[in-house]
This record gives structure tokens, C-alpha cells and sequence, in this order.
């Protein structure tokens, strides 16, 4: 039976399971196989349904201003719980503490992720853009990502590459980390904070370009920073974003890693900036 919803609306999921008489802010979900990566879901549906329990929170004030999210431990297949919490409400901005708990395997109830976010309501007022969008050739003239690498989330994607590619030859003799590229949700779904806080994370580990070697890596910390407001988004649709990331220092067995995301029109709507953990 096909699914009237796009897989990351299936994947994003939540029911409300706060007791009665307790305060709002508890939601069931469930992992799901089209975000699968290698160990657990891909890292940018886990942030996407951090966003979205504060979405559906009655207690919500205005929309996401920044969203830092903490990998503990990887979850597994299966049901998870939500926990939102507003802990501090003020007149234009609203700060969160929020975790996703499951069950272990010996049926003890654990943190997997942690996160802090703040909403907020924006206004007009002067406002710049010190990193233009960079001059790339247009999607339309850039081959399509295949489909395959081993991971399932990818396949939710339509990944145009421009420059910095994974390494067709793991022989230690990369020279920059630097990857242009432009990507939308597969089959196109209209831009929405959740769907951009995934988008965040699509970049393979820096690490692979820089060394051209294909370590162990995994994303440890990762912050988004919201820069357009609904009607930028609306405006984007279904349209491509232009993603740039790049590693700035690479150091014992960590390093981090830029990235910024516009839309065709040159908007710059988010930025990130995560630390990734790497092995020898």
C-alpha cells in the first residue's frame, strides 16, 4: 500500500504521551527504515524530530533560532520518547532543553540524544548577508548522485554534485575538504525547519575528503542556526539548496566542520557547525 505522506513526514511522527494531569511535552515516535545509516538513523532526521516535538508543543513560541543536538549513543531500531521542555520563556525568544530516550537492551530506559534549542520571534530590521552565495553552474547541468553507498538515507535525497566528491581512490592524498553541492528531499517535498535542519547534516565526514581515507567518523555535536523565517522557506518550495561544508582543523581524533545552505534565489538560510569524532 503506498503512503500518502513523504518519508520524512513518516519519519517525523510524534504522539503526544504525556499522563494525564502532567505537562505537555512527551511524544512517542519510531525509527524509520528509509533514514537508515550505518550504526542507527542518519543524524539529520534525529534533529529534524527534535524540532519537530517542539513544533507540535502547545507551550511554542515563534519559530527555530538554533538547535544544538548531542549524539550519546546511537538508537536502534524501533519506538523512542521525545522529552521537550521550554525552561525559560521570554518576550522574544524561548529556550529548550529536549532528549530522546529508549530502551537498552537490558530494558533500562537511557539517554541517546540531548539537545538545547531556542525559538524565537523574529521582526524586520536591517539586515545583510556577509557570505554571498558562491557562483556555481545551475542544477540543472549537474549529474544526479546514484542512488546506493551502502546507507539508506541517502536514497531520500536528490544530491547534485558540484565539487568535492567522495574519493574514487582511498590512497591518503586529499588536499582540501571543501564539497559544493546542491540537494533537495527525494521525491521534492516543500522546505519546512525540520526538513532544513536535516539538510544540515547531508555531508559525508570531512575527514574522508581531506585524508582521502575512509576512517571510522561520526558526527559527536552538531548546532544549526536558523537565518530565514517561514516565508523564506515557503518561498524556497521545493526549489534546490546550494550546500558548502568544510573541516577547519583536524586533531586528535576530532575535527569540525562548517557548513552554510541557500536556496536558488541566494538566500542563505541556515549555517552549522559540528564536531565530528574520527579514528585511525
Amino acid at each position: 500500500m503506498t503512503s500518502p505522506h513523504h518519508p520524512l513526514d513518516e519519519a517525523l511522527q510524534l504522539h503526544a504521551a504525556s499522563p494525564p494531569g502532567a505537562s505537555a511535552g512527551q511524544y512517542q515516535g519510531a525509527t524509520h527504515a528509509g533514514y537508515w545509516n550505518m550504526v542507527g538513523p542518519f543524524g539529520g532526521v534525529t534533529a529534524a524530530t527534535m524540532l519537530q516535538a517542539i513544533a507540535q508543543h502547545p507551550q511554542r513560541l515563534g519559530d527555530p533560532l538554533s538547535l544544538t543536538v548531542n549524539f550519546a549513543g546511537a538508537l536502534v531500531a524501533g519506538p523512542f520518547t521525545v522529552q521537550a521542555q521550554p525552561v525559560r520563556t521570554n518576550r522574544s525568544t524561548q529556550h529548550w532543553t529536549l532528549a530522546i530516550v529508549q530502551a537498552g537492551a537490558d530494558g533500562v530506559q537511557q539517554v541517546t540524544t540531548s539537545a538545547t534549542a531556542v525559538t524565537a520571534l523574529r521582526r524586520e530590521t536591517w539586515s545583510v548577508g556577509d557570505v554571498p552565495m558562491p557562483q556555481v553552474p545551475a542544477p540543472a547541468g549537474q549529474p544526479a548522485i546514484p542512488p546506493g553507498f551502502g546507507v539508506e538515507w541517502l536514497n531520500r535525497y536528490e544530491i547534485r554534485l558540484i565539487t568535492g566528491a567522495i574519493p574514487g581512490t582511498w590512497d591518503g592524498t586529499g588536499e582540501h575538504s571543501l564539497t559544493q553541492l546542491w540537494v533537495r528531499d527525494a521525491p521534492p517535498r516543500a522546505l519546512d525547519f525540520c526538513a532544513l535542519a536535516a539538510l544540515a547534516d547531508v555531508f559525508f565526514p570531512r575527514v574522508w575528503l581531506r585524508r582521502a581515507r575512509r576512517v571510522p567518523a561520526g558526527t559527536v555535536s552538531i548546532t544549526v542556526y536558523f537565518h530565514a523565517g517561514s516565508a523564506q522557506l515557503q518561498q524556497t518550495g521545493t526549489g534546490y539548496l546550494l550546500g558548502q561544508a568544510q573541516g577547519r582543523e583536524f586533531r586528535n581524533g576530532f575535527f569540525d566542520q562548517t557548513a552554510q545552505l541557500w536556496n536558488q534565489a541566494g538566500t542563505m538560510l541556515a549555517t552549522s557547525h559540528q564536531i565530528v569524532y574520527y579514528k585511525e
